[in-house]
């Protein structure tokens, strides 16, 4: 019998299966691929919606009690990953476009199929999920000032603030705005109770037609900037190689557990490449198509890295013999 227990245990097959397909459909129907623009924000946001609706908002206040593990994902995400990012950007030519790329993908966590990849490497998934929020809004907030400071004033200004103050309206605001309304109607009606149990069938299929309509609408601009491309994908293998080991040494001074801190290995080391996305499309014309490339470059050498991450992280990294809590 098909239950939702056995599509979230085979999901890491099906995004390898549909990027296989994305990448065939966009090279074979680029037109109707760069069609697809319009409706990456749209699917994001129902994918960010059906998240949110699994947070458990009556006992957030009990959730947030982990104060460690946010100090640690901050950590992580805002002063370990941004040194890392500046290091290896040091191997890259200094042409603004091609780190604004860069720099837009990595300085900003992931929010959204992070959490499908802690739970399935043993993680403290539910951490994740309810951290969301604080990491949209801060990357938000420090984005700006990191471009400005690695890669200038003049580049950074490239990037308008209107676009993500859309973004942020539209894939965290409004979703979980929603979210939160329908919890809180739960109890006392039978077809939000309702609402909820459809919605946790929700990530799955919409993150495997996130990556399609991402990967549709983008693979046939990655020709266009093959020699920039190369240039950046060892960048990113370097940084998923470097971060799961970079994470564990702040699990280890702020004392996690292990599940916490395989959470943190996860978050440092996954990016916000499905969001970010929409605002590289807003750039200027001149830009953007790269940007895009650059980007889009990053999530396929990340799934990669993720079923990787599945099974080295609780297996070799950060196993369940492994103690952090009474570490330095």
């Amino acid at each position: 019998m098909f239950s939702r227990e056995k599509l979230e245990n085979n999901q890491v097959w099906l995004y390898v299966v549909v990027i296989l397909l994305a990448a065939g459909f966009g090279l074979l129907f680029p037109e109707f691929g760069t069609k697809l623009d319009g409706t990456i924000s749209i699917i994001i946001a129902i994918l960010m919606y059906s998240m949110f609706s699994q947070i458990p908002f009556t006992s957030l206040k009990k959730s947030f009690s982990n104060r460690r593990f946010i100090w640690a994902l901050l950590t992580v995400n805002y002063i370990a990953v941004p040194i890392v990012a500046w290091l290896l950007t040091r191997l890259l030519q200094d042409y603004p476009p091609l780190l604004l790329g860069v720099f837009l993908v990595l300085l900003t966590p992931c929010i959204d199929y992070v959490i499908v990849f802690t739970a399935l490497g043993r993680g403290n998934e539910k951490l994740m999920l309810i951290s969301t929020p604080i990491l949209f809004i801060t990357q938000m907030l420090l984005l700006p000032l990191y471009l400005v400071l690695f890669i200038g004033k003049e580049a950074a200004s490239i990037v308008e603030i209107g676009p993500f103050l859309e973004a942020f309206l539209m894939l965290i605001v409004i979703p979980l705005a929603i979210a939160i309304l329908v919890q809180l109607f739960m109890k006392k009606s039978s077809v939000a109770n309702k609402i909820i149990d459809a919605s946790a069938w929700l990530p799955v299929p919409f993150m495997a037609l996130t990556l399609f309509v991402i990967i549709a609408s983008q693979i046939g601009k990655l020709s266009m900037y093959i020699d920039e491309i190369l240039k950046v994908i060892p960048i990113y293998i370097l940084f998923m190689m470097i971060m799961p080991f970079v994470s564990k040494l702040v699990a280890k001074c702020f004392k996690l557990d292990v599940p916490s801190g395989r959470a943190l290995i996860f978050s440092g080391s996954t990016r916000n490449s499905l969001v970010v996305l929409p605002l590289a499309l807003a750039l200027p014309d001149n830009v953007s198509t790269m940007v895009a490339a650059i980007i889009v470059t990053q999530t396929i050498v990340e799934i990669v890295g993720e079923i990787i991450y599945i099974r080295v992280v609780p297996n070799i990294i950060l196993r369940d013999k492994d103690s952090l809590e009474n570490s330095l």
